[in-house]
């Protein structure tokens, strides 16, 4: 984290976080900080001009079409991430393309990007996304999944999206005998 707080002091920001987020999932530093992980969105660090996030994907959970309204660096340390990106149109969004994200992997999302995440994979994705701005105060919008219909951002219908879908994971590996 204290990389990221010195990175965003460069002259690109955002290419500074980049390198040190590489740098610290290629060394497995991430892995070995955060182990076995539980599902959620858990706040590293938060400030207006940089917030750092763990972000555990429940198993199959799937979070619906949002913003961020700023910079983002999302780096999988383990695990596989499937976005959908989608562009505005009139009153709605579209479709505009997707990009699997697998361990090791780090990518950048600019100011605009809306999209969808999913995690397509029977065992937990982690990722530490880092923003270039206040995350947890910024308004932003959400988007129905079914009807795309745009919803100013819920923080905490969020979380309780991951609690549930943890919730049901873990039911459903006692319901079929799985410790």
């Amino acid at each position: 984290m204290v990389g990221c707080i010195d990175a965003i002091a460069e002259k690109d920001p955002r290419g500074a976080v980049r390198e040190v987020l590489e740098r610290a999932v290629a060394s497995r530093r991430l892995v070995d900080a955060f182990g076995n992980p539980a599902a959620g969105l858990n706040v590293l660090h938060n400030a207006p001009d940089l917030t750092v996030l763990n972000v555990v994907w429940p198993p199959l959970f799937s979070l619906y079409p949002h913003d961020h309204r700023m910079w983002a660096a999302v780096c999988i340390y383990s695990g596989r991430e499937d976005n959908a990106f989608y562009t505005r149109r009139d009153e709605t969004i579209v479709s505009s393309g997707g990009k699997e994200l697998l361990e090791g992997d780090v990518q950048l999302l600019g100011d605009d990007v809306i999209h969808a995440v999913h995690n397509p994979a029977r065992t937990y994705t982690g990722a530490i996304h880092v923003y270039g701005g206040d995350f947890i105060a910024k308004p932003r919008s959400q988007w129905d999944a079914e009807t795309l219909e745009e919803q100013p951002y819920d923080l905490s219908t969020v979380r309780r999206e991951f609690e549930m879908a943890e919730s049901r994971f873990k039911a459903h590996r006692t319901d079929s005998g799985h410790p």
